[in-house]
């Protein structure tokens, strides 16, 4: 497989014209033309010394994004090179615009020094691409959201299916899954993935439409299960699951993707793990998206649930709570564990204490680890291993002997790993660390004794140098002789002008201290001798082999951590276990937040519950000073399909997201907020609340109504969880009525769900002594002098009016308008009063056979037989022979 290729709608960097090319560029610009012919898709950084620069069209592209000045270097056939650079120090800053912005930026490094290129006689320094920066794999902080993963996600058909394997390369997660194409849309919504590989079979797929921008071309792999088990050092993969051949094919072209992009560094990436979504709740992207989990419908993330919920201390924490609330579970077993995690340290507020302390401030080890095993680490790495695995050590000792639940005791045997690396770091890691390894003083005094020596003899020749400066003052005849250290001349000794001149016309006797002229300034004259250039070069070599052993040094508490590996990340996991768990107690604890009673049975009954988003929200106004009205919902059996009616502004919508929120709150593994709360685990949930077209689809807002309707009567079953608003709004009141009638009864009769419906159509009140299981309910509103109060509340009923006409005064809709929408609407009315009932008369809702009532026909005993059988109750046996007595009563 060849490097990844971008598509078309992918956003490209500065692409050289076919009609330039290497010929006669100097042997830098040939290198430079190489890493564009190889990365044609990116940006070229290339590293010119102390600065990492762009040319021609890379120049003017970045400039533009970046504030770059654009200048020339050199000329190439005979015209000047556009050029913009950026500090090889402040790389990151600027990757992480890029990155942002959509782009793959190529790093060119220097892979010798000057004086190793010298050594071999070669023209230039040996430059090679040393990594391709994509948003799908980046791990510099800088470049990442502490908050939220930054997934690769690969999609490979296959037989009806599709393989999906998404890893993250900055902490080594690693999942797979096969699913249906119907869900891939869901899976995206799901994952928010930073980066997509494609092959060129689903390139033109509309479920990835949306996703184009960071989709990639890559080719299918050969052989997908030898490449993935060879990178993890085993004969087979089913050690480490079930895997169908389209997630292998996905998986390896995940993992060549990330080998092809990293250079020579090799990608640490955990086993595989098959993600099959059998366990989960299902949601579809319309839901997600009507339910704002990670982020609101405008796309910020300060208006969602999960920053309303969010009251975790640690990136790792924030991002495992991100994903158990973007897919819960639905078993009830890991759903009771979670539960009795957040129990226990909610109601041990001093082990909860204990534990939110030591959190607090803790550094991300996984992230840290993965820059580590990339050979692209700070010495901050080093440290936040060593501090984050002290404070896993603080959270083992505070909860020891406390009697916790299993999935705590259980996080609590992982925090301190069997071979800690922690002591080792302490003794060596330096009080004060630098930015950078390269720029010396990452190891601690006393560590190692030979490179303490080395160090002694570096920092030794700084009294050499004071004696020397003394020596030549006084041979020379210059007090204000001092001698300096320059880049590239090494040491040289520096005097005012007037003292050079004089100095260059009588100069002292021959010998190691005779002067040597070197350098004349405005200002200064510099000068050498021999003595000045033996101790610059002794210098030199005690400074170079203490780098050389700090860098020895370094390397060997690299391994020692990667060695360690598996445990850090244990640990790591371990703690962000305590730390979702702590902030969900904590969360509960300050605002009044309930344990579910989670259950088998189709319940789902919550007492005066909270939109947790709506809440946080009016708690943040205090301008409005508002507080939340709480309601109940009941559905139940017996009661489990609500008609809610009522006007607009009153709260419909709210009451419809937020019960649907309880549930993935719930099986997530949180607490809700809510007085109590008896929920049925439900396997699919869906939401269709609010409108919105689709303009790059070419569908109006009612066809993606209607196909997001569809996807509800094709996709529940009589576990789900739905709420509807409003369906049928967007076409002609008769065929929105009759729409809204029929999905109605499909709810009620065929798919027996348990479901919030809001509507407008207050003819679909007559069906509640139709549909046995229909339970009507309203948004109180109280009237006081012409004016409308919204209270918020549900009420059983149903509502006489929707009030349209005083929303749209408060909208601002002018006066005379209003007036004679309200003469139009009375005028409307009166000619409504004299029409017949509508289920009892109208063509569009009469039955096609008309059906006789009990009375009229006498007792029917095949409907006295059905009466009789309880289908929640039945046995496969029992239903059968039911059905056996039913055909024996027939005619």
């Amino acid at each position: 497989m060849l490097h990844p290729r971008p598509i078309p709608r992918m956003p490209e960097g500065g692409a050289v014209p076919a009609s330039r090319t290497a010929e006669g560029a100097t042997p830098a610009m040939a290198q430079w033309f190489a890493a564009r012919a190889q990365h044609p898709g990116a940006l070229v950084f290339f590293r010119m010394g102390d600065f990492f620069e762009l040319f021609f069209e890379d120049a003017h592209q970045a400039a533009g994004l970046l504030g770059l000045a654009v200048s020339h270097r050199g000329e190439h056939r005979g015209e000047p090179i556009p050029m913009a650079g950026v500090p090889a120090h402040a790389l990151e800053g600027y990757l992480a615009r890029l990155i942002r912005a959509g782009l793959r930026v190529a790093i060119c490094d220097q892979r010798e020094t000057p004086e190793q290129a010298k050594a071999r006689r070669a023209p230039t320094i040996r430059r090679e691409v040393v990594r391709l920066v994509t948003p799908g794999t980046v791990t510099e902080d800088a470049l990442l959201d502490g908050a939220r993963p930054a997934w690769l996600l690969a999609l490979c058909p296959g037989d009806g299916a599709v393989g999906a394997a998404w890893a993250d390369l900055s902490t080594g997660a690693f999942r797979t899954e096969l699913l249906p194409e119907t869900e891939m849309a869901a899976l995206l919504a799901r994952l928010e993935p930073a980066e997509l590989l494609l092959p060129e079979a689903l390139e033109a797929h509309p479920a990835l439409a949306p996703w184009a921008a960071l989709a990639t071309l890559a080719d299918t792999p050969r052989d997908a299960g030898r490449a993935l088990a060879g990178f993890f050092g085993v004969n087979t993969l089913d050690g480490f699951g079930s895997f169908a051949p389209a997630e292998l094919a996905a998986g390896a072209m995940a993992l060549h993707y990330l080998r092809a992009t990293q250079g020579e560094a090799a990608p640490r990436l955990r086993p595989p793990e098959p993600a099959g979504g059998g366990s989960t709740l299902r949601m579809d992207a319309a839901t997600r998206r009507s339910l704002e989990i990670l982020r609101s419908e405008r796309g910020d993330t300060r208006n969602c649930l999960l920053t309303a919920v969010d009251r975790t201390l640690t990136g790792a924490g924030a991002r495992e709570l991100a994903s158990r609330l973007s897919c819960p579970l639905a078993e009830l077993a890991p759903v009771a564990a979670r539960h009795d995690a957040v129990a226990a340290l909610l109601a041990d507020a001093p082990a909860r204490a204990t534990v939110r302390a030591a959190l607090k401030g803790a550094p991300d080890m996984a992230r840290a680890l993965a820059r580590l095993s990339l050979d692209r680490f700070a010495p901050r790495d080093l440290a936040a291993l060593r501090d984050g695995l002290a404070r896993a050590e603080r959270i083992a000792e505070g909860l020891r002997d406390r009697g916790l639940p299993p999935l705590l005791a259980e996080a609590l045997l992982a925090l301190v790993p069997e071979a800690s690396p922690r002591p080792e770091l302490d003794r060596a890691l330096a009080e004060t660390l630098p930015a950078r390894v390269e720029d010396g003083g990452t190891v601690a005094p006393g560590y190692d004794g030979e490179l303490d020596a080395l160090r002694r003899l570096r920092d030794d020749g700084r009294s050499a140098i004071a004696a020397l400066q003394l020596d030549l003052a006084q041979a020379w005849g210059v007090a204000s002789l001092k001698i300096r250290h320059h880049q590239q001349f090494g040491y040289l000794a520096e005097m005012p002008a007037a003292a050079g001149e004089k100095l260059l016309r009588a100069p002292p006797a021959p010998g190691p201290m005779a002067p040597v002229h070197r350098q004349t300034m405005a200002n200064a004259i510099r000068f050498t001798c021999a003595a000045l250039a033996e101790l610059d070069r002794k210098l030199a070599e005690a400074g170079q082999q203490a780098s050389k052993r700090e860098a020895l040094v370094v390397r060997h508490l690299r391994d020692l951590c990667l060695r360690a590996g598996f445990g850090i990340d244990a640990s790591a996991a371990a703690m962000a276990e305590f730390d979702i768990h702590a902030a969900s107690a904590e969360l509960a604890a300050g605002q009044r937040w309930c344990r579910p009673d989670m259950t088998e049975r189709a319940e789902f009954c919550i007492i005066q519950g909270r939109h947790p988003v709506v809440e946080a929200a009016l708690g943040r106004d205090r301008a409005r000073a508002a507080a939340f009205v709480p309601n109940d919902a009941d559905l139940s059996p017996g009661r489990r399909l609500c008609l809610l009616t009522g006007p607009n502004m009153a709260g419909k919508s709210t009451f419809l997201r937020q019960n649907a929120i309880m549930a993935v709150l719930a099986q997530a593994g949180l607490f809700v907020p809510a007085q109590r709360a008896v929920i049925g685990l439900v396997d699919r949930l869906f939401s269709r609340v609010g409108a919105a077209d689709d303009i790059a689809g070419g569908r109006s807002t009612f066809m993606v109504e209607m196909t997001e309707t569809a996807a509800i009567l094709n996709q529940a079953t009589a576990r789900s969880l739905v709420v509807l608003d409003e369906v049928g709004r967007g076409t002609a009141t008769w065929d929105g009525l009759a729409i809204g009638w029929a999905v109605l009864e499909a709810l009620h009769d065929r798919i027996r769900c348990r479901a919030v419906f809001a509507t407008h159509f207050h003819e679909l009140c007559a069906l509640t002594g139709k549909l046995p299981e229909l339970a009507p309910a309203t948004m109180k509103v109280r009237e006081h002098r012409g004016e409308v109060v919204f209270l918020h509340q549900v009420a059983p009923g149903a509502s006489e009016r929707s009030w349209g006409l005083h929303v749209a005064k408060l909208a601002g809709v002018p006066r005379e308008v209003v007036a004679r929408a309200t003469a139009v609407l009375a005028a409307l009315e009166e000619r409504a009063r004299g029409l017949d009932p509508l289920a009892g008369e109208m063509p569009l809702f009469a039955r096609a056979v008309p059906v006789a009532t009990a009375e009229e026909a006498g007792e029917d005993p095949l409907r006295a037989a059905l009466a009789a059988i309880d289908p929640d109750t039945l046995t496969p046996r029992g239903a059968l022979e039911a059905l056996y007595r039913l055909k024996g009563l027939e005619g």
